[in-house]
C-alpha cells in the first residue's frame, strides 16, 4: 500500500495546471511503455488523449489547428480519386489521429518540469529497446518473450534484424536506430543535468553508454549522424569553443577514411584510426559494383518524382508507391525512403509543402521564442524534433506506430511551448 502511494505521488507530480490528473497519469506511464507494448502504451496515451480533449475549445481556434484541419481536407479529397483503393482511405489511419494527437497532448506538456518528466519517461522507456537489443547480438537471445498474459511480447531474432544488426523490440534495425535516435538528446540532457547525486549519475552514465553502444550496433548511417548532430546542440554554445573543433577533426578524419579518391598516404592512416565496421558502411562496400540503381535511394527518388510529376494535386493514395514501383522497376520497396516525397506521390505537392512547412515552422517559432536557449531538456526536446525530421529525409520510421506517435508527442511539445510563452495562442 505504501509502495501504491508512493508510486501515485511520483506520477502526479509536476502536472501541468491545464492537464486533467488522471490524463498526466497515464500518459507518463503510456510514454514509459509505449517501445516495449505498443498496445499498453498507446491504451494508456489513449486514455490520456481523451482526458486531454475534454472541456476545451475548438482545436481549429489557433493557427496550428487551421492548418491540420486544411491538410486533412486535401488528404480526404484525394482519397476519392486515388489509385489505391481502400489502402488510401487506410493510410489516413498514420495522420489524421495524430492531428488530434497534436491539440489533445498539449495540456500536458505546458511547462518545463512537465517536458522534463516526459523526457525522462522516453529515456527509461528505451532501456528495454537497448537491453533486447545487446542480448541479441550478444548473447544470442531469442523470443517471443511474453508478459502478462501476452499483452506484451517481444519478438527477438538472435544475432539481430538484418543478421548482424541490433533492432531489439523494433522490426528492423534501422527503425530501432530512429528510435534511440529521438530518445539519444533527452539521454544526453539527463546525463548532463546538474546537481544529480552521484550514484544517479553513474546510472544515466550507463545508461547513455548503452545508447552509443546500442546505435553503433544498429549499424544505421542515418542514426549515426544523428547521434553527433545532438551532441553540440543539447550542450550548447558554451561548450562549442572546444567541442566543435573536436568534432571537426573528427570528420575530417572520417571524411579521409571514407571519400574516394583520397590518396592512400592519408586514407590508410584514417582508416586505422576509425573502425573498419563505421568506414565500411559509409562507403558501402558490400554493395559496391552490383547493386541495381532500382534498389538505391537514387533510384527510388527517381521514379516517385516522375510519379509526382503526373498526379502533382492529389497524388495517387496511400501506400501506392508500394503496388507502382514493382511494376515499374521489378524491384519492390513499400516507400521511397523520404517522407517529403512520399507525402507528394501519397497526398500530393499541397500536402506535402504544408505537412513540411507545419514541421519547420514549429522547430523555426519555438528557436524564435527561445526554447533552445531556454534549460537544458527544452534544448534538447528541440534537438529531439531536429533529429526526427532529418532521419525523414532518408527514411520513414513513422511508419512504426511507437514513433509516430512519440513524435507527435514532440511535436506538441513545441507547440505547448508556444502557448506557454504567448497565453493568446494557448
Amino acid at each position: 500500500m505504501l509502495r501504491f502511494a508512493a508510486l501515485d505521488r511520483a506520477l502526479s507530480a509536476d502536472c501541468p495546471s491545464e492537464g486533467p490528473l488522471l490524463g498526466w497519469r497515464c500518459f507518463q506511464l503510456g510514454l514509459l511503455l509505449l517501445a516495449s507494448s505498443a498496445f499498453l502504451g498507446g491504451l494508456l496515451l489513449f486514455v490520456a488523449l481523451l482526458q486531454g480533449s475534454r472541456g476545451r475549445s475548438s482545436p481549429f481556434r489557433d493557427r496550428d489547428g487551421q492548418v491540420l484541419l486544411l491538410i486533412s481536407a486535401l488528404m480526404i479529397v484525394g482519397c476519392l480519386a486515388a489509385s489505391s483503393g481502400a489502402l488510401a482511405w487506410l493510410g489516413l489511419a498514420n495522420w489524421l489521429p495524430f492531428f488530434w494527437a497534436y491539440w489533445g497532448y498539449r495540456p500536458y506538456l505546458t511547462t518545463a518540469a512537465a517536458r522534463r518528466r516526459v523526457a525522462l519517461m522516453l529515456v527509461a522507456g528505451s532501456v528495454p529497446v537497448i537491453l533486447t537489443g545487446l542480448g541479441q547480438i550478444w548473447w544470442g537471445w531469442r523470443g517471443p518473450f511474453e508478459q502478462f498474459g501476452g499483452l506484451i511480447i517481444w519478438h527477438l531474432r538472435a544475432g539481430g534484424n538484418p543478421p548482424g544488426r541490433l533492432a531489439g523490440l523494433f522490426d528492423y534495425a534501422n527503425i530501432a536506430g530512429a528510435w534511440l535516435a529521438l530518445a539519444w538528446p533527452l539521454a544526453l540532457a539527463a546525463l548532463l543535468q546538474p546537481r544529480l547525486s552521484p550514484g544517479r549519475r553513474a546510472v544515466v552514465l550507463l545508461i547513455a553508454i548503452g545508447f552509443v553502444s546500442a546505435v553503433f550496433l544498429t549499424d544505421s548511417r542515418n542514426a549515426w549522424a544523428a547521434l553527433m548532430l545532438a551532441v553540440p546542440l543539447v550542450a550548447g554554445p558554451a561548450s562549442w569553443g572546444w567541442l566543435l573543433p573536436l568534432l571537426a577533426v573528427g570528420l575530417l578524419v572520417l571524411a579521409l577514411a571514407c571519400l574516394p579518391g583520397v590518396p592512400s598516404l592519408l586514407q590508410l592512416p584514417a582508416r586505422a584510426l576509425v573502425p573498419e565496421a563505421i568506414w565500411s558502411r559509409l562507403t558501402d562496400l558490400q554493395y559496391a559494383g552490383h547493386r541495381p540503381l532500382a534498389t538505391t535511394r537514387l533510384g527510388q527518388w527517381g521514379t516517385a518524382v516522375g510519379l509526382i510529376l503526373e498526379r502533382p494535386w492529389l497524388g495517387w493514395g496511400a501506400a501506392a508507391f508500394s503496388v507502382i514501383y514493382p511494376q515499374r522497376t521489378g524491384h519492390w520497396h513499400g516507400h521511397p525512403h523520404n517522407l517529403p516525397i512520399d507525402l507528394a506521390v501519397s497526398h500530393g505537392l499541397p500536402v506535402a509543402v504544408l505537412v513540411v512547412g507545419f514541421v519547420l515552422w514549429l522547430l523555426v517559432r519555438a528557436a524564435r521564442l527561445g526554447m533552445v536557449q531556454a534549460t537544458l531538456f527544452d534544448r534538447a526536446w528541440w534537438t529531439s524534433v531536429l533529429v526526427l525530421a532529418a532521419l525523414h529525409a532518408t527514411d520513414i520510421p513513422f511508419y512504426d506506430s511507437r514513433i509516430n506517435v512519440a513524435g507527435w508527442v514532440l511535436l506538441a511539445g513545441l507547440g505547448a511551448y508556444e502557448a506557454e510563452r504567448s497565453p493568446a495562442a494557448a
